[in-house]
């Protein structure tokens, strides 16, 4: 008996597992080792949150520190303007009091004063002697000088003076060392804190992507053991829309699988009765037959039954290509008004051998992209029914017109038709409120109707046209008889290729 194989990731350590970043998938391409889409999802954002949380830090603290260097910097210029300047008016000893001033009233004791003379003797100030470091003049200089018993840091700058003076004009800069300190401990605290909040939101990210698959797998964990009525819930964020696209999807198979256990009840139950008189026609001409003219109406009669039976099925086989959209090729640019005149001058002759009246009122229409072959089929089926309900010396009426769209009253704008609306109108027994929200349905057919021939999928064939060219069809009572009102929208020619074919409602 094999041995029962031992997955990758349980054979391996977590000593190992951190020795190998990246495992080797079987095509020999390195992949990423952690395969959960919620994980992966939450690392990308708390990664992202941090790369972005640090580049806003690192630039506040470059920002405070410039600021706080360009203040020291601006100083030190201003003070040795003026510094210069009382050189100018008093020399040497003017400029050795202005210093001796300035030391005295620096509460701070922030600030650092150094003028020599051309022997380098110390004239006025606090430094105690000439940096070695400072060698050129107009430069700046950030040192670490000892003051008294500590050392700190400084920034000077040095200026040249007549007669081969010099003075340094300088900053004790410690308390911008300490201010940069706290910014950058604050700094990295807050780098700590955001670090925490970004796993935390992650976290937070991969329960809400969690749960939303999980919602998305229970329903469709649901919908595969046979509950089809399972829907994901909505709750009022984004997901919503993924959820409503997913529910739509599922009321829509919903809806094909009680139509799919619908035609196969009528099937079983209205293809029993032909089928059943066929085999009992065949089974009384065989025993009780006594001439070859007996046995052949006998066949003849069980012929027509079978011959009925195979329309019942090649009807079926036309609806389901109507509604799986595979008629959308033979689209083209129809005709209506053609196609109505022709439809009008060929059932008036069926009209006037059952004793009734064909009127036809047509408004000028504009063509329509759709399928000329089908649109007459299901005419057909409406003038048909129509002749068939209709009591002998009353009236059908094929009218047609097109629907306007709105403008805004005053616009100005020419009205454009957005569909067109074709409908005949019988004057017979109608339907009921109930029949009608059915009539649709396929092998359907209204108490009224039993007695007559037919299938029950006149209507379910119109139904399913209608759907092709994104229309609707619209039963009414006319008091007397029923009115079938087919609307066809005019599909700008953008659309005329790329909508999809999706299934309209029957509207009472």
């Amino acid at each position: 008996m094999a041995e029962e194989r031992t997955p990758l990731y349980r054979r391996l350590s977590r000593r190992h597992l951190f020795r190998l970043p990246l495992l080797h998938s079987r095509n020999g391409k390195r992949r990423w080792p952690i395969r959960s889409a919620g994980i992966n999802f939450a690392l990308g954002y708390g990664v992202l949150f941090l790369i972005s949380a640090t580049l806003f830090l690192s630039f506040i603290w470059w920002s405070s520190t410039n600021l706080l260097n360009d203040h020291v910097r601006a100083f030190i210029e201003t003070d040795a303007q003026e510094l210069r300047h009382r050189w100018g008016h008093g020399g040497a000893p003017a400029l050795s009091e202005a210093i001796n001033d300035r030391l005295e009233q620096n509460i701070d004791d922030d600030a650092l004063y150094l003028l020599i003379d051309r022997h380098g003797r110390r004239m006025a100030g606090n430094l105690p002697g000439w940096p070695v470091a400072v060698k050129k003049m107009n430069h700046f200089y950030e040192l670490t000088i000892r003051r008294y018993t500590f050392t700190t840091p400084a920034q000077f700058k040095a200026y040249t003076l007549p007669h081969g003076f010099k003075l340094i004009v300088g900053h004790d800069i410690r308390g911008r060392t300490l201010l940069s300190t706290v910014i950058t401990r604050t700094l990295i605290w807050c780098a700590v804190m955001i670090s925490l909040l970004a796993v935390g939101g992650a976290l937070v990210v991969r329960d809400l992507f969690r749960r939303m698959v999980g919602s998305i797998a229970r329903t469709a964990s649901a919908v595969a053991n046979g509950d089809l009525n399972h829907r994901i819930a909505l709750t009022g964020s984004e997901t919503d829309l993924v959820a409503e696209t997913v529910n739509t999807m599922l009321d829509r198979i919903n809806r094909l699988m009680e139509g799919v256990r619908q035609v196969s009840n009528a099937i079983a139950h209205d293809l029993r009765t032909p089928i059943t008189r066929a085999r009992n026609q065949l089974e009384e001409a065989f025993f009780s037959a006594t001439s070859p003219d007996e046995l052949r109406t006998a066949v003849d009669r069980a012929i027509g039954d079978l011959d009925h039976i195979t329309g019942i099925f090649e009807a079926l086989l036309r609806i389901a290509q109507i509604e799986a959209g595979a008629r959308r090729s033979a689209f083209t640019t129809v005709n209506l008004n053609q196609l109505l005149s022709n439809m009008a001058e060929l059932y008036e002759a069926s009209a006037e051998d059952a004793g009734l009246s064909l009127a036809l009122d047509v408004t000028p229409l504009p063509s329509l992209f759709g399928d000329e072959r089908m649109l007459q089929q299901a005419l057909a089926n409406l003038l048909d029914n129509a002749i068939k309900f209709s009591p002998p010396n009353s009236m059908l009426t094929l009218s047609a017109h097109p629907v306007m769209a709105g403008t805004a009253p005053g616009s100005g704008a020419e009205k454009k038709p957005q569909g067109l609306e074709i409908s005949v109108r019988d004057q017979g027994p109608g339907m009921n409120d109930a029949d009608i929200l059915r009539a649709h349905e396929r092998f359907f057919r209204a108490e009224s109707a039993r007695n007559t021939p037919g299938s029950g999928l006149g209507l379910s064939l119109v139904q399913a046209v209608t759907s092709l060219h994104h229309g609707r069809l619209t039963l009414t009572q006319a008091n007397p008889g029923l009115k079938v009102t087919l609307f066809l929208p005019l599909l700008p020619e953008a659309e005329r290729t790329g909508r999809s074919t999706t299934p309209a409602e029957t509207t009472p």
